[in-house]
């Protein structure tokens, strides 16, 4: 069974094929929240680089992995932490 971080990582290295990815589970520092499950795995934080955003806004690079991550969103993920920049 993976993970909802092993399917962030494989999702956004297949869409934007990163130069530098960082996901990081922050489910734990948000216990009692709104989304918040005891199972975890519902906030995350996550900083990329890659050239597919060179050129873009903040604004069209947070679309760009937010649209990417439809699917996990759509299966419970509640709140995403985006740091992306040009590779």
């Amino acid at each position: 069974m993976t993970t909802r971080r092993d399917r962030i990582v494989a999702a956004l290295t297949g869409a934007f094929a990163p130069t530098r990815l960082s996901v990081v589970d922050e489910s734990h520092l948000h216990e009692g929240h709104g989304g918040w499950r005891e199972s975890g795995e519902t906030h995350f934080r996550v900083a990329i680089a890659a050239p597919a955003f060179a050129g873009k806004t903040r604004l069209a690079r947070h679309r760009m992995v937010n649209e990417t991550l439809a699917p996990e969103f759509a299966a419970g993920l509640h709140a995403l932490a985006i740091e992306a920049g040009e590779a």
